[in-house]
């Protein structure tokens, strides 16, 4: 165990998501796909965290594509230098997950020069800059690059892998070389993913295989792997010559930093018994067939997570720590619990003498298709710090952690009182491991999970949910469950919302942080004859929650209705559109958002349009469907253009907003504009019914009491948050029982 040595504060570091990986002959590059290639703006904004570093790309596929002497510095001389006025120290990046410019590769023997002569140009145009990350990873890049060949030049064979690897290290210990002759005070922070592998005890041998396979970037720069090891002898298998780890050996570039980057997608378990996992996870080796799923998942001895690994790396080298790379794509309680897990970690392992450093939050503007490994472009974006789906980049809840953080500050909210996901026995998704009882480990989580679904400890300050016979109620309740936030779902008998004493009464014994309002008048054509009750439910109830939330200190969030405008337009409405409804239901929405604002400036106003979801039976998807497929007619308006929305989106993103801070009118809705009939006829395509009894009329022979607009397409001038309808319809039709 290496001796405990002078520690500095902890700090925050960020980093932003760059890289340019190449399939085939394709470059994925995410700075153009968040935006950040061309807005330098984001930098003024990463400031506003009170960050002390940032990982940040001036990437050699970008930069000199056609060789260092025709390389084009502009782009990094204007950031880095505004990075310098910002007092932000910048950790530099120049290869992350890439191959290098199209005329070379990870396996070619020019490669590792290449990258060094790009090292020293920057390091003569930039002495300033004192610390580097040249290669981002190179295990995990050797592995996908060479080993599953997921990534360019798409190997799948041992020595592709292991040439991959050395020729990223050389490349690392050159390109330091290189900038230490002009700053010899440069420093190396080495990031890597140390994901650890778990088994059955059949397939112990080759969980200790890729376990003590997962230090190799860092022994081979730290000179310390010998041919007589275990991972020594494994790369003299694959082919690697004994004389090119002496080179390691004569040569070591030990980091000045090791950077540890765990994801929970990271940690495998292999299992012999295939039958019991999906077919997608069926591999093996030269001795056994198994199983690799995410350990996460399994109920198995043994841990990983940060503090495990940051451990382990600290008594194998006995080196400065940080986490590299701190990021959870998920919703955003959950990101925030990981986060504020990892930075406990790391407080708590400095107090043993632990030298961490760091915490690095990533990725600033959030990532696209990491789901797929960046194997293809397919759109799928996880927000991070920042919110790329607003016209600018919209800080997030995780952006508020940082600032407090940053500056020496707690940061609390009722959300971060329960455990993330990988945490709650729901995470399970296999049986268990040899060993193992499922009973002996969900005991203690099943309570923590009851606590949390009921909302009862009365330590934790809920969210109060209103309309618990409502559909958008229930909706809000279930996912609350599987989100682990602690709620109470309150009847008209537990809180009357137009009765200040009664809403008074529920926030004083309650004491919630947040109510949603998800009550409400919603019958449109009767509303026209019951004026009053209308009015009271949309209007007056949501004005009396907004003025005791104000009173209370406790956030609002209440929903408001596409039909507040008159359908003269042709384009989509947004936010700042003014409302002119055209029947009871809608005036009673249009005011209410007036005098929740008036009275609740904080309050949250979500506008959305035709609901529909897998969980209630009357909504107008799931009733087309059912009647069609039943062979009966069913009619539907074709004059009446709505954006429909999936209650399942418009709940997970309204708890993001709230949790997040957002206030005002929002609009959410599943980007379309269609029909209702053209509504009833995809879904029976999509669902594989035959619409042949579906007509399609205008909305003046439907017989309705209330007049509709014949336009109401939601938009967003804030940001467009749910994905696309037939994405939306996809999954309606895969999560609900539908037809059954």
């Amino acid at each position: 165990m290496p001796g405990s040595s002078t520690i500095r504060p902890l700090e925050v570091w960020a980093g932003v998501e760059s890289t340019v990986n190449r399939v085939g002959d394709q470059y994925f590059d995410q700075l153009e796909r968040n935006g950040h290639a061309t807005r330098i703006s984001d930098l003024d904004l990463f400031a506003e965290l009170g960050i002390s570093a940032i990982r940040y790309p001036v990437l050699w596929e970008r930069t000199a594509p056609n060789g260092v002497a025709n390389a084009d510095w502009s782009w990094a001389d204007e950031r880095l230098q505004r990075l310098r006025e910002l007092g932000i120290r910048p950790i530099v990046g120049f290869v992350h997950h890439g191959s290098g410019p199209r005329h070379t590769s990870l396996v070619d023997p020019a490669f590792a020069e290449g990258l060094a002569e790009f090292a020293g140009a920057f390091a003569q145009r930039y002495p300033w800059v004192e610390h580097y990350t040249p290669v981002n990873e190179p295990l995990t890049t050797a592995r996908f690059s060479g080993l599953y060949g997921h990534w360019y030049p798409h190997g799948r064979d041992g020595l592709t892998f292991a040439r991959a690897l050395l020729t990223e290290c050389r490349a690392i210990a050159l390109s330091m070389q290189a900038i230490r002759e002009v700053n010899p005070a440069a420093q190396l922070i080495q990031t890597e993913d140390l994901a650890k592998i778990f088994s059955t005890p059949l397939l112990a041998y080759q969980a200790a295989l890729e376990n003590e396979r997962r230090w190799l970037s860092l022994d081979l720069l730290c000179g310390r792997l010998t041919p007589d090891q275990l991972t020594g002898g494994y790369l003299l298998e694959c082919g690697i010559k004994e004389a090119e780890l002496q080179l390691f050996l004569d040569h070591p570039c030990p980091p000045d930093v090791i950077g540890i980057n765990h994801y929970l997608t990271s940690d495998r378990f292999l299992d012999e018994r295939m039958d019991r996992y999906p077919t997608w996870s069926h591999g093996g080796n030269d001795r056994h067939q198994y199983a690799d799923v995410e350990a996460v998942r399994v109920d198995h001895p043994g841990a990983s997570g940060h503090r495990v690994l940051l451990q382990e790396a600290w008594e194998r080298y006995g080196l400065p720590l940080a986490v590299t790379e701190a990021h959870l794509g998920c919703t955003r309680e959950e990101q925030l619990r990981w986060l504020k897990e990892i930075w406990q970690t790391a407080q708590e392992l400095r107090s043993t003498g632990v030298d961490v450093r760091a915490m690095t939050a990533w990725s600033l503007l959030g990532a696209y298709d990491w789901n797929i490994l960046v194997t293809r472009a397919d759109g799928f974006y996880e927000p991070g710090v920042f919110d790329l789906r607003s016209p600018k980049p919209r800080p997030t809840a995780i952006a508020h952690i940082l600032q407090a953080l940053a500056t020496g500050r707690d940061y609390d909210h009722p959300v971060l009182e329960q455990p993330g996901w990988w945490r709650r026995p729901e995470r399970m998704f296999y049986p268990p491991a040899p060993g193992c009882s499922y009973a002996r480990v969900n005991l203690a989580e099943t309570e923590i999970s009851s606590a949390i679904a009921s909302g009862l400890d009365a330590r934790v300050r809920p969210l109060v949910i209103t309309g618990a016979t409502g559909t958008l109620g229930s909706a809000f309740a279930r996912l609350c469950d599987i989100r682990a936030i602690p709620y109470h779902l309150v009847t008209r008998q537990d809180m009357d919302i137009a009765d200040p004493a009664s809403v008074d009464r529920v926030l004083t014994e309650l004491n919630p942080w947040a109510v949603v309002n998800a009550a409400g008048y919603v019958r449109v054509d009767e509303a026209e004859h019951e004026q009053d009750a209308c009015w009271r439910e949309n209007t007056d109830g949501p004005a009396t929650l907004a003025m005791l939330c104000a009173q209370h200190g406790v956030a609002l969030l209440t929903f408001s209705s596409d039909l507040v405008f008159d359908g003269a337009g042709s384009i989509p409405y947004v936010e700042s559109n003014l409302v002119s409804p055209l029947n009871v239901y809608g005036r009673s929405k249009a005011k209410a958002e007036i005098r929740v604002l008036e009275a609740l400036p904080s309050a949250l106003v979500v506008r959305a349009s035709a609901f529909f979801g897998p969980w209630d039976e009357h909504n107008f998807v799931t009733v087309a469907l059912r009647q069609l497929a039943a062979g009966q007619t069913f009619v539907a308006a074709e004059d009446a253009i709505v954006s429909p929305t999936y209650i399942p989106d418009l709940v997970n993103a309204s708890l993001d907003l709230l949790i997040d801070g957002e206030y005002g009118v929002w609009h959410l809705a599943n980007p379309s504009a269609i029909a209702w009939s053209d509504l009833a006829q995809m879904s029976a395509k999509l669902a594989g019914v035959d619409a042949c009894r579906l007509e399609a009329r205008p909305t003046q022979e439907l017989g309705l009491a209330a007049a509709r607009p014949s336009y109401s397409v939601l938009g967003s001038e804030r940001g467009v948050l749910l994905p696309p309808l037939e994405d939306a319809l996809s999954r309606y039709l895969h999560e609900g029982k539908i037809l059954s």
